[in-house]
């Protein structure tokens, strides 16, 4: 079963900071803890589920490989863990929840300050992703390349800076959360008294509301338009494997943080070459008498053309090897090969002359394969 996206678990944009991956997993694991939902297997399931998000989101090496291959990327280089109770996952992930769960479970989570969640609040509405398909022959897939391409998003409105607002003083209080950009509601269970903290959505958490907007981008702080991005492709990337241009998606609003530009990578056929890894392969086809005599041929590579040498006697379907003729590594030096397997061009219509010969030929005792008289 393929795995859930990370962020997508943990309800968050690709650009979140360590700050917002810390505060969503600390209200994620309080909502699913089993302690708060008896006999429920699949909310412990999905505790375990944002346990290990946390545990790659949280990492910078870790996510910066998952960003950018995907769960492939984490392969053989990622340690989870096999929980086998929710008090191994708190125990591993004290440093979020404090020495508070030798107590009451909820006691730290629920004595955060509101300074200290003010501190952690992010201004503005985060702008979203962008999915791009670029397309890639071989040879720029062999040695890398840098494309450039247009495409139409939000971007931070050049007029206001991305506020949305004429200047700096065309703000107010936001009247329903008295500017603190949060609602808090109380509710009382038998653990005792719990504070839901959610982010003011009139104002977006910034505590402020807009009294002038700036005219270009109505307010927005972002206008939608064309623009040109540049891709640096790496040596070696395969079909559907992805890169992410972390903040080059969608601007967010009043100032918000911008989104990522995923670039889904796609191979273009080609006229000679089929992939094999790292390698390319290409089908030669010489004459019989080339075969049999050995000769010297030219053939195309990834940069160019080179020579390649036929032994007299080389047998249908040898490969021979070109070293580094192929694609550079993704990660790592060197290159694949070029094979270049060896086939026997049989003609479909020959002249009676022609036709003579061969007869004559066959009659020849080395023209006969062993065993055969």
């Amino acid at each position: 079963m393929d795995k859930k996206d990370y962020y997508e678990i943990l309800g968050l944009p690709r650009n979140a900071s360590k700050d917002d991956i810390k505060k969503a997993y600390r209200k994620l694991a309080m909502q699913y803890h089993p302690d708060r939902n008896p006999g429920n297997s699949e909310a412990e399931e999905k505790f375990k589920e944002i346990a290990e998000a946390y545990e790659v989101l949280s990492n910078d090496e870790k996510r910066a490989k998952y960003d950018r291959f995907g769960h492939g990327g984490l392969r053989g280089g990622t340690d989870f863990h096999e929980w086998s109770n929710v008090n191994d996952i708190f125990s591993h992930f004290s440093d979020i929840f404090g020495s508070a769960f030798g107590g009451s479970i909820f006691d730290d989570f629920f004595g955060t300050s509101t300074s200290q969640r003010t501190k952690q609040r992010t201004t503005g509405i985060a702008g979203s992703d962008l999915r791009v398909t670029l397309k890639l022959t071989l040879e720029e897939i062999a040695v890398g390349t840098t494309k450039k391409i247009k495409i139409k998003k939000y971007s931070r409105c050049n007029v206001c800076g991305g506020t949305g607002a004429k200047n700096s003083a065309s703000f107010k209080m936001c009247p329903v959360c008295n500017g603190t950009g949060e609602i808090r509601q109380v509710s009382r269970s038998i653990f005792g008294q719990f504070v839901n903290i959610t982010t003011c959505t009139n104002c977006g958490g910034t505590g402020k509301v807009i009294s002038e907007p700036c005219m270009k981008c109505k307010g927005e702080g972002r206008i939608y338009d064309e623009t040109t991005i540049k891709i640096n492709v790496p040596a070696g990337v395969y079909n559907d494997s992805y890169m992410t241009l972390r903040g080059e998606g969608n601007a967010g609003k009043n100032g918000g943080a911008s989104g990522d530009i995923i670039v889904v990578f796609q191979e273009l056929p080609h006229e000679y070459f089929t992939r094999d890894g790292d390698n390319v392969i290409y089908e030669l086809f010489i004459s019989y008498s080339d075969a049999v005599l050995g000769t010297e041929v030219e053939v195309p590579t990834l940069t160019g053309r080179a020579k390649l040498k036929i032994e007299p006697g080389i047998q249908p379907g040898k490969f021979l090897k070109m070293r580094e003729k192929g694609i550079q590594h993704l990660h790592g030096h060197g290159a694949g090969d070029e094979l270049v397997r060896v086939n026997i061009y049989v003609p479909k219509n020959i002249s009676s002359k022609e036709k003579e010969m061969l007869k004559e030929l066959a009659k020849m005792p080395n023209m006969k394969p062993p065993g055969q008289n």
